[in-house]
């Protein structure tokens, strides 16, 4: 339930400073005409600036308020009051250039973006599949939009979050916050755009999930990440008190006993299905749990950083493979992996593990507390984002190679194209 993405998510504009900055001031971007020298980045990098979006390239800054992000860091969809009503447009993160501002009736802000990138879900309110409950209402509107405007106007009857597209474009995922006026807890269902009604997913099986047996969730969305392939988003959960999976309701078996798990939900076939995690995962504070995947998508990996445990997921099984170790951290998490690395961040350490063996390799201090991990396209540098700051690493040995100030830093989100 997303890149996550995590997959964000956004709505002040910040305007950074420096040689070079460029900012988005109403729909029109601006260079600033400070002379002083600014630091040149390796690689253009996505990333979250108080409560909007932020694509730093070479010496350039872009800022982006009330705004949402592909997947793959491609592409920005925008929103800006137009009087009483919402202007909405597309960034080009590569080269800056903007499509046709289009206007949306009433006032929205943009929730979810489709895979592929070519559909934004909006709300009237700001809400989000992995930042905490919703207040409480009767009826949910959601705009439909691409470059060419409106393309649906749902009003769904209860109180609704929306998460991600399927993959034909013909449903919207959402959660569904129960009860709708108070919630406390949520499932996730498919509204299909052509009826506009919400249903049920299905099993892996591809039976329709009976009445009574879809999974109700009271827990921390923590992190969403897509697939390499865009057909599955993977979604962390943690604090699940008394939870109980659909397979256990279909089957009548009784709940289980963890307390975190990573939601499956396949964006073709619209089934869901839960990978449990081992203790002590889930216990301690979620901000402290973070998830990356494996460039070809064999693999997951989480990391609990308060307790020091990583797991390792095989995605076609489904299954937890392998357990492993680290020493206790404090902070929020943060994780990135290659083919035979994975990096775990928190607080003022950067941890690199062998994936051959699963293992402790090497670790690194940092100036301050970790606010994302990136590497580079070749692999030979970890980003790290800190407090006002980005910073850039030899991946082997951690030494720093360079330091960018970002006023308003907040998250280090990705790749920008």
């Amino acid at each position: 339930m997303m890149a996550k993405t995590t997959i964000s998510r956004r709505t002040v504009l910040t305007l950074l400073a420096g040689t070079g900055t460029a900012a988005l001031i109403g729909c029109d971007p601006v260079r600033s005409r400070n002379s002083a020298p600014a630091v040149t980045l390796p690689d253009a990098l996505l990333v979250g600036i108080d409560d909007g979006l932020g694509v730093l390239r070479g010496t350039d800054r872009l800022t982006i308020p009330h705004s949402i992000a592909t997947a793959d860091g491609l592409a920005i969809y925008a929103t800006a009051p137009d009087g009483a009503d919402t202007a909405f447009w597309r960034i080009d993160s590569t080269t800056g250039h903007t499509s046709t501002r289009v206007t949306l009736p009433g006032r929205w802000a943009p929730q979810a973006v489709s895979a592929n990138g070519t559909k934004v879900a909006l709300t009237s309110n700001e809400v989000n599949a992995t930042k905490g409950r919703p207040d409480g209402r009767d009826v949910t509107p959601v705009l439909i939009a691409d470059v060419t405007g409106v393309q649906h106007r749902l009003d769904l009857r209860g109180n609704f979050v929306p998460e991600t597209f399927t993959e034909d474009l013909a449903g919207l995922f959402v959660l569904e916050w129960l009860p709708a006026k108070a919630p406390d807890r949520y499932r996730v269902r498919v509204v299909d755009l052509a009826t506009k009604v919400p249903g049920p997913l299905y099993t892996r099986t591809k039976a329709p999930i009976p009445p009574g047996a879809e999974e109700e969730m009271r827990g921390d969305g923590r992190q969403a990440v897509l697939a390499p392939d865009r057909t599955i988003l993977y979604t962390l959960y943690t604090h699940q008190p008394d939870h109980r999976h659909t397979r256990s309701l279909i089957s009548g078996r009784p709940g289980s006993t963890v307390h975190a798990f990573v939601h499956t939900l396949n964006l073709t076939a619209r089934w869901a299905y839960c990978i449990d995690l081992p203790h002590p995962f889930g216990e301690a504070s979620a901000n402290g749990h973070a998830m990356t995947i494996s460039p070809d998508g064999g693999r997951l990996y989480v990391a609990d950083v308060t307790s020091g445990n990583v797991a390792e997921i095989s995605t076609e099984e489904l299954t937890v493979r392998r357990t492993a170790t680290l020493p206790k951290g404090i902070g929020t998490g943060h994780a990135v992996a290659d083919r035979d690395r994975l990096f775990v961040g928190a607080g003022t350490v950067v941890r690199r593990m062998d994936l051959t063996r699963l293992g402790l390799a090497a670790e690194w201090p940092v100036r301050e507390p970790v606010t994302g991990l990136v590497l580079s396209p070749d692999g030979n540098r970890l980003y790290v984002g800190q407090t006002d700051a980005v910073s850039w690493h030899d991946s082997a040995t951690g030494t720093e190679l360079g330091r960018a100030a970002v006023p308003g830093l907040a998250v280090v989100r990705g790749l920008a194209g």
